[in-house]
C-alpha cells in the first residue's frame, strides 16, 4: 500500500511541478546566501582596511554594520522562503494529497 502511495504521488504532475519549484527556488536563495556571505569574507581576507575604517569618532569600524548586514540578510531570505513555503508550496502539497488520497 505504501509504496504505490509514494509512487502514485512521485508521478503527480503537481507534484514534479512542486519539487521542480521548491528546488529552483532554493538554489537560487542558497546563491543569493553565498554571495553575500563570501563576499563579507572576502573582504575580511583581502581589505581589511576598508572594513577597518572607523564611523564617526566613536569605536564601531564599517565592518560591524555590514557583518550584521549579513545576519540581516540570512533572517530576510529565511522570512521570504517561509512565506512562499507557507503560499505556494503548502497549495501544491495539498493539492497532490487530494488528488492521490482519493
Amino acid at each position: 500500500m505504501e509504496l504505490d502511495l509514494a509512487t502514485r504521488i512521485a508521478a503527480h504532475p503537481k507534484y514534479q511541478e512542486l519539487k521542480a519549484k521548491r528546488t529552483s527556488f532554493g538554489w537560487w536563495l542558497t546563491l543569493a546566501m553565498m554571495v553575500v556571505y563570501y563576499g563579507f569574507i572576502l573582504l575580511v581576507a583581502f581589505n581589511k582596511e576598508f572594513l577597518s575604517q572607523r564611523l564617526g569618532a566613536g569605536v564601531m569600524t564599517i565592518g560591524i554594520p555590514i557583518g550584521f548586514g549579513v545576519i540581516v540578510f540570512t533572517i530576510i531570505i529565511t522570512a521570504i522562503y517561509v512565506k512562499r513555503a507557507n503560499s505556494e508550496f503548502d497549495d501544491l502539497t495539498a493539492a497532490v494529497a487530494k488528488a492521490v488520497l482519493k
